[in-house]
């Protein structure tokens, strides 16, 4: 019976589609496809950087990989991803929308910090949602058309846990500016993973009947040579009393991509040491 169960986790000769593949989660999650034996297609806007990204997996792992150069927020560009891929494999399996912006938090002294609120340019905003949730909506479209004439298909939306709850702005605050000056996180980020879940809970009861299943990951923050001050300010607000390691996320990554989640649609699956229990 055991060796049924972890069966289950196998993606032998399935293709997954990832979206901001070259980047650091995206990354994570084509390790997290190839560990199981499936073939990960790293498409992101940089194509070059695809090839190279691609390479490395294959030397790592001993298996397929492709990259492809592809642009979220353009419809004709998925078409044309998804045409490569089926012309290679004649297969999709796995479609991972991970594809984001990620503005850094900054500040300059004297000034409103154009993260804020009140100063948050519009071409930032409609950039933030072009690439987070016009790009998945586009690539669902896309994709899930054809594992809909396929009748099976899944699809995992990145969402965060800023997508449960809102950031909590004191982690990013500087020793002597004022108020009006402090650096936050803004407000795209938010309501472009609040808007992932939106998604995933409106595609999972359309396709549930076509063989499609749609879920949700809610990552915490991943450490990755943050200042001292800003994790130890983030760390207090993790039951854990930690960020993320690298790798963590893998796992819940295969799971939920594989057939270990058959009887699950619909869900967010939040992995995040336990800071939104707070």
């Amino acid at each position: 019976m055991g060796g049924g169960v972890l069966d289950q986790f196998r993606l032998d000769g399935k293709v997954a589609i990832i979206t901001g593949g070259a980047g650091f989660l995206g990354v994570q999650h084509a390790q997290a496809v190839m560990a199981g034996g499936g073939i990960p297609v790293i498409v992101d806007i940089d194509r070059e950087r695809t090839f190279r990204t691609a390479g490395d997996l294959e030397g790592e792992f001993h298996g397929d990989a492709l990259g492809l150069g592809g642009d979220v927020t353009d419809k004709r560009s998925m078409e044309k991803v998804l045409m490569q891929v089926l012309d290679r494999y004649d297969r999709v399996d796995i479609l991972i929308n991970n594809a984001a912006h990620d503005p850094k938090v900054s500040s300059e002294p004297g000034g409103i910090p154009w993260t804020r609120f009140e100063a948050f340019p519009e071409d930032a905003w409609e950039r933030d949602l072009a690439v987070g949730l016009k790009g998945a909506f586009i690539c669902s479209q896309v994709i899930g058309a054809e594992m809909e004439r396929r009748n099976r298909g899944v699809i995992l939306n990145i969402s965060s846990d800023l997508g449960i709850i809102a950031p909590d702005q004191r982690i990013y605050r500087r020793e002597g500016l004022p108020d009006r000056e402090q650096p936050v996180k803004p407000i795209s980020y938010s309501v472009v993973k609040h808007g992932l879940i939106g998604l995933t809970r409106y595609l999972a009861t359309y396709w549930a009947d076509r063989g499609i299943r749609v879920n949700a990951l809610c990552p915490g923050g991943m450490y990755r040579d943050q200042s001292p001050e800003f994790v130890e300010r983030l760390s207090g607000l993790i039951p854990m009393g930690r960020m993320a390691s690298l790798g963590e996320y893998r796992a819940v990554v295969l799971f939920l991509i594989s057939d270990a989640s058959s009887y699950m649609t619909g869900s967010t699956v939040i992995v995040d040491g336990g800071r939104t229990c707070w």
